[in-house]
Parts: C-alpha cells; structure tokens; sequence
C-alpha cells in the first residue's frame, strides 16, 4: 500500500502561522542557514511530520486532556487522549476526523466535540485501538454525535 501523501499532523513553520515572513529584495543577503529561511541550518522545512504526544486536547468547550498517542497510518489515523482526573485517568480514542486543527504555536489539538461526547465515548481499549473493528466501533460514535447535533 502507498503511503498517503495527506499527513494532518505535518508541521507548519510557525513564523507563517505567526504573522508570515518579513519580505526581502533580491538584492538582500539570505538568513543564516544554508537554505535561508532565518531558523539555522538545522530547523525543519514546511511538512515535516511532528510528534503530537504532549500537547493539550481543547473540545468546544474546554481541555480533555493531553495527547498520549497519534498514528499517522493510512487509513488508521487516530490520536489517544489521556483524560488526566477529568474522568478518573482514563483514555479515550479520538479519530482523525474530529480535529479541527493543530495549533503548534500552543500545543494544541482542538476537536469539535463536547467534553460530555468524548466522556461518552466508547471505553479504550489498549488491546485493541489499533484494530480496524475497534476502530471502526469509534468512528460509528463520533458519526453518530454528528447527527445528534
């Protein structure tokens, strides 16, 4: 199988994401690095992949947690949460197509879920979240809270 060439947990230069790029003439001397670019000759380029594990988890209204997983797989993508005391340490799975966005400036996955739709969720399982009939079992939650809306 081919990899996919969607990554949604690529990483953007965040001086884009921070107000954009001061404009030069081309007459101008490059910034340091041997590429240009102003971040050193050893800072990553736009799309290369980022490890989400640590960064915050905001629903719609308010934090669930942290990111304690993420999969970048075809067709297996996914992030598990640690819920932290907000529903005693459990976990939840989370599937791709709940993130809005990927806030790398902050940390921060946002979903557009409640907090009451991931507690409800159905119960991780450690053994099984990298199983498609798991993961498929997910999904038809969270399709289902789309309807519920």
């Amino acid at each position: 199988m081919q990899p996919s060439t969607f990554n949604p947990w690529a990483w953007r230069d965040p001086a884009a994401l921070a107000g954009g790029y001061a404009g030069a003439s081309p007459d101008a001397a490059p910034p340091d690095g041997p590429e240009g670019g102003g971040n050193g000759p050893d800072a990553p380029g736009p799309g290369t992949p980022v490890d989400l594990v640590g960064y915050r988890v905001e629903a719609t209204d308010g934090q669930i947690g942290s990111v304690d997983a993420a999969s970048d797989d075809t067709d297996a993508r996914w992030l598990v949460v640690d819920t932290g005391p907000w529903i005693f340490g459990h976990k939840v799975l989370l599937p791709v197509g709940t993130v809005t966005r990927v806030d790398h400036l902050d940390r921060t996955v946002h979903v557009d879920r409640t907090r009451k739709q991931v507690k409800e969720s159905p119960a991780f399982d450690p053994d099984a979240y990298q199983e498609t009939d798991y993961r498929d079992r997910v999904g038809d939650y969270y399709r289902e809270t789309y309807r519920q809306r």
